[in-house]
């Protein structure tokens, strides 16, 4: 019988340079969201099925924990792996509100699992890069904004992705368009908008009869809500299309205030490479979004679905007495690397972070190679001293095999000289001041190969 392991559908495992290509998103992201004075956090994997399931229909893509001789009469330990990162944010706020400042801006770089189908962009078990804004009792709009505006900056600095569409809409908009058309409030406006968030996976058809069917709607008002559910649109100019639609709510009103603001107050990053689009069919799948609301598609990736989505929530954390309303964006992380990893050829031109491997001599002076390499990483040059003292030809085949740029040669009474393996070029050299030049001190993220067979660069890591 074989004893080979077999891969776990859904779980990725990325090689040296694919995780190389990995962290130079997330350290990208990173330093953007620190800029804009964003705190980094952390939370546990875990959390109580009462808090995972409370919000949303996810109950079928919780994964439960149990010990292995589990002996509680539900069979498990009344504990799930969260599935996102704000539900847990919420929980965390609600711990340490008395410890924290608000608003309270945070990021969140980390794992989750989530127990649906894989496929493309779709995993158990991926991760997650969030921003979200929290306020007390209020949180002003201006900050739905905000995180919009970061989430660009942060994606236009990834040189190596596809452009993108931002799509934006407003659940209050959606919502007092349906109280206008009479879906009875509730569970009726419920079931309208889950449906209609469906138009990206299934035809306006089936949709339509859906919505009869299920929704409990008639013909003139599916028809009414799908053409609402049509309108797209660069600019604020949807807010007429949606007038001359003739329905009226106060709330549709609120909803149309704030999606206008919204594109108008990021019309300014728009680009060659990014679009940002009012699209009124989004709403969103998990019940905590109260208004605004985000998904993110790549250019020529569109099957993936969305890359980084979210919204406004305003009831998600409260105590009871006091309620912290937030607004957050989340890019999934391994959605957006692991389809490009296969699809394009994405990768790192090297294996391993070092940038020079410096020679051994022979065993006898390996001390000294290990002085030169300690003394390069003084001033955070990456290296590492060859494993073995082999013919230099061979050392040389070991570094350009792991993608190494520079050999070093330690010399006798203290000289040295670095070669770059790549031109042959080869010149005398100070371990206590010689840097390679920038573009080498860190693993780039290529695509493809040029005519010379060469990786073709197309970022460096921040």
């Amino acid at each position: 019988m074989s004893t080979k392991p077999r891969p776990l559908s859904g779980f990725p495992e990325l090689l040296p340079a694919q995780r190389m290509v990995e962290q130079q998103v997330v350290d990208p992201l990173r330093h953007v969201f620190e800029l804009h004075g964003f705190a980094g956090i952390e939370t546990r994997a875990v959390e109580p099925l009462d808090q995972l399931l409370r919000k949303g229909d996810t109950s079928k893509e919780v994964y439960l924990l149990r010990r292995l001789h589990e002996e509680s009469a539900e069979g498990h330990a009344g504990l799930g792996l969260h599935f996102d990162l704000t539900v847990p944010f919420a929980r965390y706020v609600l711990e340490n509100a008395g410890r924290l400042e608000f608003p309270f801006r945070r990021y969140q770089v980390q794992k989750a699992w989530r127990g649906e189908r894989p496929q493309e962009g779709r995993f158990r078990e991926f991760t997650q890069a969030d921003i979200d804004v929290v306020g007390r009792d209020v949180l002003p709009f201006h900050h739905d904004v905000e995180v919009t505006r970061v989430m660009v900056d942060a994606l236009t600095r990834l040189q190596f992705l596809p452009g993108f569409r931002l799509q934006v809409n407003n659940r209050k908009l959606i919502q007092g368009f349906y109280l206008g058309l009479g879906v009875a409030e509730g569970d009726g406006v419920d079931e309208v908008m889950r449906l209609v968030d469906k138009l990206d996976k299934l035809p306006v058809e089936r949709v339509r009869e859906m919505l009869l069917a299920e929704a409990g709607v008639d013909e003139q008002t599916a028809d009414r809500v799908l053409e609402l559910a049509t309108i797209r649109s660069g600019d604020d100019s949807f807010v007429e299309r949606v007038r001359a639609l003739d329905v009226s709510h106060p709330l549709l009103d609120e909803g149309l205030e704030e999606l206008s603001a919204l594109v108008r107050g990021v019309a300014d990053l728009v680009t060659d490479r990014v679009r940002v689009e009012a699209d009124l069919s989004i709403a969103r799948g998990l019940d905590y979004y109260t208004g605004t609301v985000f998904e993110t598609r790549l250019d020529g990736f569109e099957s993936m679905g969305s890359i980084c989505s979210g919204g406004r929530y305003d009831a998600l954390a409260t105590d009871g007495r006091t309620t912290y309303p937030g607004v957050g964006i989340s890019l999934g992380v391994s959605r957006v690397v692991v389809p490009l990893l296969a699809r394009t050829g994405l990768s790192a031109d090297r294996s391993v972070p070092s940038a020079v491997l410096v020679a051994v001599v022979d065993e006898e002076r390996r001390d000294a190679s290990e002085a030169v390499a300690s003394a390069l990483r003084a001033h955070d040059v990456p290296c590492e001293v060859a494993p073995t003292a082999a013919k230099f030809g061979k050392q040389i085949r070991f570094a350009e095999r792991r993608g190494i740029p520079y050999v070093w040669f330690p010399g006798d009474a203290g000289s040295h000289e670095v070669k770059d393996i790549r031109t042959g070029e080869q010149v005398a050299a100070d371990p206590a001041t010689w840097t390679p030049p920038a573009p080498d001190l860190r693993p780039r993220v290529t695509t493809g190969q040029t005519t010379d067979g060469q990786p073709t660069e197309t970022q460096e890591k921040q």
